[in-house]
């Protein structure tokens, strides 16, 4: 998992986590942090074991850390971030030393993890789609009334 590593130590990376922090500071409803980026990862992971897709790990933590890494861009430049995200993963991805084909399929993924239809798909991306949905805990949250997520997408209910 070392091009993981290299992934969280970029300085890209870094600072565009250091953004969204500062960004949603005062952001009552969830948050795009590591805390999140990580829980996408792990969530993906855990289908993909027990669905046996075959996907690689480091491919499923790549995409978790970085689909939702150009959030800044969207507060700041109105870029939808799952573009801005797939921007800067790319070159994020190509300093850590991921292939043309690793870069395409994680971003392919990154590109895909706000489509709805996205969500049904025994892939990659849907996979990732997945796995950011799954990974809110509407069920606890503290602002839940106030999110304008459909009632019938929020987590109310635990899974296994």
């Amino acid at each position: 998992m070392e091009r993981i590593h290299a992934i969280c130590n970029h300085p890209v990376w870094k600072e565009s986590v250091k953004k969204i922090q500062a960004l949603e500071q005062e952001r009552i409803f969830c948050k795009h942090n590591p805390q999140h980026f990580l829980d996408v990862a792990r969530l993906a992971w855990i289908e993909n074991l027990e669905k046996n897709l075959g996907i690689e790990k480091e491919l499923i933590y790549a995409a978790g850390l970085l689909h939702d890494i150009g959030r800044h861009l969207q507060y700041e430049k109105g870029i939808p971030h799952d573009k801005g995200s797939a921007m800067l993963a790319e070159k994020i991805m190509e300093d850590c030393g991921f292939t043309k084909k690793e870069q395409e399929e994680v971003l392919s993924a990154i590109l895909q993890h706000r489509i709805k239809e996205t969500r049904s798909l025994d892939s990659f991306a849907g996979l990732i789609y997945r796995a950011d949905k799954a990974s809110r805990a509407c069920l606890f949250c503290s602002a839940r009334n106030a999110c304008n997520w459909d009632e019938e997408k929020k987590n109310l209910k635990l899974t296994v």
